[in-house]
């Protein structure tokens, strides 16, 4: 239920303190340049005030707004649309865990309801730490690496229960962790900088971004007509008689099906005439 506050409207959002805004309206300037419409710049200024505080508050939004000659409800229907602009106080690794149909029978429901016990949250909850904020989450788009986890959107593939909550534990630790792929793990608030458009600046971090895993680029090799990787689905048995003809509906899905043109015993429809 949404919660339904009564009394005196909200005041306007307070204003960043000025050596912030200083700083922010010269990071502002520079993105809103690489647009020909600078309202065209909004998603990536809510990553930038978003990396500023960890999530998009009341007083980013009017920085946005202002910044662009928007509203304030113009901004905020945006930041209110998308699920990565975080509208309260979050950790400082964001772990989501896909429960999406792949990810789920491979395990992620086990490891999403496994995390919620080992860290005492729900979801969209954060540790009284400050370190982790669990979510489940939408396909990651790795169904080859099923049951996947991300943190701040770095991908660790081919989860168990006890890896993920292994991953948790060095998180909260201060422990550095290596996704499976990709760059370098860093804050969300430092991943939020890099979302707006500026450079990553962590030495080796760009070389190590990589690209799609082996998993991924087997439909590609074999496009290219590269040789194909050994069958992981064995074909069927080798004594099976050679000359015989195959089955005219391999599969109960494939087979005819009973309509009312097929089997006139039970039609489709209204059985009286019209206007009767």
């Amino acid at each position: 239920m949404t919660d339904v506050q009564l009394g005196m409207p909200e005041l306007p959002a307070p204003d960043y303190p000025a050596e912030v805004r200083t700083r922010l309206e010269e990071d502002a300037r520079e993105v809103i340049a690489r647009y020909p419409d600078s309202r065209s710049a909004l998603l990536p200024l809510l990553h930038l005030v978003q990396s500023e505080e960890g999530h998009v508050t009341r007083t980013g939004m009017r920085f946005c707004a202002e910044m662009l000659g928007l509203t304030t409800a113009e901004v905020t229907a945006v930041a209110t649309f998308y699920t990565m602009y975080r509208r309260k106080p979050s950790g400082d690794y964001q772990v989501g865990v896909c429960t999406n149909t792949l990810c789920a029978v491979m395990g992620g429901d086990a490891i999403f309801e496994e995390l919620q016990s080992h860290l005492g949250v729900g979801n969209g909850e954060t540790t009284e730490d400050g370190k982790v904020t669990l979510e489940h989450i939408e396909c990651n788009a790795a169904c080859d690496y099923a049951p996947v986890v991300m943190v701040n959107w770095e991908f660790f593939d081919n989860q168990t229960v006890e890896s993920a909550k292994a991953l948790v534990d060095e998180l909260r630790a201060g422990r550095p962790v290596e996704p499976t792929r990709g760059a370098p793990l860093c804050t969300y608030k430092e991943t939020a900088r890099i979302l707006a458009g500026f450079p990553d600046a962590r030495p080796g971090a760009v070389e190590a971004g990589g690209s799609a895993g082996p998993a991924s680029l087997v439909g590609l090799r074999l496009a290219k007509g590269e040789v194909a990787p050994g069958r992981v689905v064995s074909p069927r048995s080798a004594d099976a008689p050679q000359d015989e003809a195959p089955p005219t509906h391999p599969s109960s899905h494939d087979a005819p099906q009973r309509t009312s043109a097929s089997d006139p015993h039970h039609p489709a429809g209204p059985v009286a005439e019209e206007g009767e």
